[in-house]
């Protein structure tokens, strides 16, 4: 029987969980490699501890950089072709980390692993976008972050699981059939959603100008700059978490319970961000969960420090719960506020979005990491001076003029 291609639009809850499983690559090959995360280093011979962190970090040097190029090719020659290619490539570098030798060749096998899931991560968007727009895009992020979010409550447990039967190689080839079976689903159930007259043809005047169109709008830049700049606290959090409950707490074999846990409280906000943001709208509930993480961290620095950077671990988990459930209110009404005025340059918009947004918490979330030194405390001091710039932002552009991007 020959391949037709799908021209029927899914169902809500079929294309909601198409679209968590293609954005979940990236969160999978980052946590499920978590566990693995000491062992690899003594195998491939990484002289300093924290240097380890740079197999989470590269990942998302990889993600930022090819957003940028995936999304301008989608605008040209549709979604679902340049989906495709990430996928293809995500598969390679999954390949190549999982016959590593040495440190260097696992890095460029990461780094391609990143450059591919930013085809699906950002394209993603694109689709919702396409499909979707204000608070009913803002309902369906939210739902499909729910979904998502599931990938790293269980993705450290998957990859510890999987050391237990086989090796740390396994992990990387388990990323290779995930994305085999993804892509698999995706070209045979999901409709493109471009239009040929909505195309636009791919030039080097359209690429530039598109950028500094979506870069002068002044809602589009910073709620880009306000979200990379809260989630750069967050991946702080990310490459140093496995030291944390490991060096100061002693936790090993369960922790990816614990990190499931934490995981749990962003799911946890996704949903009721969901449910309520058809009634309060993105930017109340935004401001809210800002205001609240921000204090948060201000008062638990009295106690970190009192304990030396090295508190209790159930206040901790107390705390981190309370602030990652505000970071899972932020995570789809950011995105969605930033590509909002952004009209028919879903894709190019989506690409410098996530592509700056990358960029920026890439760049403090590595610096948060390398900064580790056995207490919380360049954690958390990071997330209230972040939250507090965030803030600034976001009281800044709401006294700003809206333009839209048609």
């Amino acid at each position: 029987m020959p391949f037709t291609r799908p021209t029927s639009p899914l169902s809500s809850g079929e294309f909601i969980a198409l679209m968590a499983f293609l954005m979940s690559l990236v969160a999978l090959s980052i946590d499920a490699v978590m566990p693995a995360l000491p062992l690899l280093g003594q195998e491939l011979a990484v002289a300093n501890p924290n240097d380890v962190q740079l197999v989470i970090g590269i990942i998302f040097f990889g993600l930022a950089t090819g957003q940028i190029f995936f999304g301008p090719w989608s605008d040209s020659i549709g979604r679902k072709p340049v989906i495709y290619c990430g996928l293809v490539i995500f598969i390679i570098g999954s390949i190549i980390s999982a016959t590593a030798t040495d440190f260097d060749i696992m890095l460029l096998g990461r780094l391609l692993q990143g450059v591919g899931a930013s085809g699906p991560r950002t394209i993603s968007v694109a689709l919702v976008r396409d499909q979707f727009e204000g608070r009913a895009m803002a309902r369906i992020m939210s739902f499909i972050m729910a979904v998502f979010i599931i990938v790293p409550t269980i993705a450290p447990a998957l990859g510890l699981s999987i050391m237990i039967f086989f090796d740390w190689q396994a992990i990387f080839y388990s990323f290779f059939l995930l994305a085999s079976i993804v892509l698999f689903w995706f070209v045979c159930r999901q409709p493109e959603t471009l239009s040929k007259e909505n195309r636009i043809s791919l030039t080097f005047g359209h690429f530039w100008n598109g950028i500094k169109t979506i870069l002068t709008n002044k809602q589009a830049l910073a709620y880009t700059l306000a979200a990379g700049i809260i989630f750069g606290a967050f991946i702080g959090y990310l490459t140093s978490a496995q030291q944390i409950f490991q060096d100061i707490y002693g936790i090993t074999e369960l922790f990816p319970l614990y990190f499931a846990i934490l995981s749990l409280s962003i799911g946890a906000a996704s949903l009721t961000n969901a449910n309520l943001v058809m009634r309060f709208g993105m930017r109340k509930l935004s401001k809210i969960a800002l205001i609240a993480m921000t204090i948060l961290a201000i008062l638990f620095l009295i106690p970190a420090t009192l304990a030396s950077g090295q508190p209790h671990l159930w206040s901790f988990m107390i705390y981190m719960m309370l602030s990652f459930f505000c970071i899972g209110i932020l995570f789809g009404n950011f995105n969605t506020l930033a590509m909002e005025p952004l009209g028919k340059l879903a894709g190019l918009g989506s690409a410098v979005v996530g592509s700056l947004t990358t960029y920026i918490c890439m760049a403090i979330g590595i610096t948060i990491g390398q900064n580790y030194n056995n207490t919380v405390l360049p954690l958390v001091y990071a997330f209230a001076t972040l939250g507090l710039i965030s803030l600034g932002i976001m009281l800044w552009v709401e006294r700003q003029p809206e333009t839209q991007l048609t």
